[in-house]
């Protein structure tokens, strides 16, 4: 019986990054049940939080391993995006005295510059393109 386990797991996807997140937001959806009271709600989470169960297992059992990485690589990246943009968001509240954030209009890409007022040109980091900007 163990060989034959073994030789069924042996092919399969297992745990990965996009698993995890699933189970926590199962977990943190049965918490949450624990503090509902009304019954179409707990319903609506109780069949939520079933789905979330069966495909997080449905991705750990799968035998197509090229599409699930492909999933968390997707994940990967949606997740790096919102870190990406909260650490932005603290920076920008942190310097907030001492320097100011703008966009490249060219390739959109955020930079921070010191806090002196004044009409001033800007060379981009990313594209290296200069452009002008007016900071109070």
């Amino acid at each position: 019986m163990k060989q034959k386990i073994s030789a069924f797991l042996h092919s399969r996807y297992g745990s990965d990054e996009f698993s995890r997140f699933l189970l926590v937001i199962y977990l943190a959806i049965a918490v949450l049940m624990l503090f509902i009271q009304n019954a179409t709600l707990r319903f609506v989470l109780n069949g939520t939080s079933l789905a979330i169960c069966i495909f997080m297992f449905y991705r750990m059992f799968s035998g197509q391993i090229a599409k699930r990485a492909e999933e968390n690589r997707k994940y990967l990246r949606v997740r790096q995006s919102v870190k990406r943009k909260i650490l932005l968001q603290r920076n920008q509240w942190k310097y907030r005295k001492t320097h100011v954030y703008r966009k490249c209009p060219h390739c959109k890409a955020h930079i921070r510059l010191p806090r002196r007022a004044g009409a001033h040109t800007c060379d981009c980091p990313r594209c290296k393109k200069s452009f002008d900007i007016q900071i109070k």
